[in-house]
């Protein structure tokens, strides 16, 4: 399937049980989901989806579940982080048997690579397999900023097509244009700077907390994306208290609590994470609870 590199891309959870296992079923259906609320891809084994948690046969598992639930509706991105170049290239060849039309890239994982040696890594993943590629840029969880000038070397890389951009700074979507014009499609990837970066050029967000409001998360990016500011800020502001949760060290359990709070799944994780308790828990839960009770109302879809 071709990806269209644009709009509501949500970092899928990968659901378990309590005990640790995955369930595929829940997984399906949070994917329908989010497809039914009219998200326009989905990105699987991300930092959301506990890719290092994960065995290589459980990655092929969960990618292969969510291209079955997709069933051609929406592309399928498969995200690659591993601890070689090689790991990455042979994982990657795997996720696109299993039906990736796409991946999403990170950098090699535990070693901290400077810019030449992940301009060199993603080079290499991109070289190896036929699937259009994704860079996900994000200096503050993998300790390697890619500038836009880093970005121009890769440009003759014809399959690297998109860039999930994750500094944290409003102004680099910016720079990313002014530096490199339209080459790359770009997307938002931290979502308390979603409004920002869709106005300054981002075509679409992959994001965490649309995993528990999907149909917010879509009517966001689409007033947006449409000009309609004041309908778009007002979503944002009800959105922020939560949105901040995907910047937290902490992103997968809190999302996922947030996912089992809405009915979009359960909060099971694999050790070494484990569910929240005390205080922390009632944080999440009290903002969960507040949005619940101002959630808007919703237009309807055009």
């Amino acid at each position: 399937m071709t990806v269209t590199w644009k709009g509501v891309i949500p970092a899928l959870m990968t659901e378990m049980h309590k005990d640790g296992r995955l369930d595929l079923e829940a997984t399906a259906r949070h994917a329908e989901s989010c497809i039914a609320a009219g998200c326009e891809g989905l990105v699987m084994l991300g930092t959301l989806g506990e890719n290092s948690s994960l065995s290589l046969d459980e990655k092929e598992q969960v990618v292969r579940t969510a291209v079955e639930a997709a069933n051609g509706r929406v592309p399928v991105l498969a995200g690659i982080a591993e601890y070689t170049t090689d790991l990455a290239i042979a994982t990657s060849k795997r996720m696109g048997a299993a039906g990736a039309a796409g991946l999403m890239v990170l950098p090699a994982m535990v070693y901290q690579q400077d810019s030449r040696e992940a301009i060199t890594h993603f080079r290499a993943v991109a070289r190896a397999v036929d699937l259009p590629v994704m860079i996900y840029n994000n200096h503050v969880a993998y300790k390697v900023d890619l500038s836009p000038e880093d970005f121009a070397e890769l440009a003759d890389e014809k399959t690297i097509v998109a860039v999930k951009e994750s500094s944290h700074d409003s102004r680099r979507m910016t720079d990313m244009v002014n530096v490199l014009g339209d080459r790359y499609k770009l997307f938002c990837g931290v979502d308390d700077l979603a409004l920002e970066n869709i106005l300054f050029g981002a075509v679409g967000w992959v994001s965490g907390l649309v995993n528990s409001f999907p149909r917010e998360g879509v009517a966001l990016f689409r007033a947006a994306s449409e000009g309609r500011l004041e309908e778009a800020l007002a979503l944002y502001r009800w959105f922020m208290p939560l949105l901040h949760l995907d910047t937290e060290v902490k992103l997968v359990q809190y999302i996922k609590l947030v996912n089992q709070m809405t009915g979009e799944g359960a909060e099971w994780v694999r050790a070494p994470r484990l569910t929240l308790i005390g205080e922390e828990r009632a944080r999440v839960e009290a903002l969960v609870n507040k949005a619940l009770e101002t959630r808007p109302t919703l237009k309807a879809a055009a």
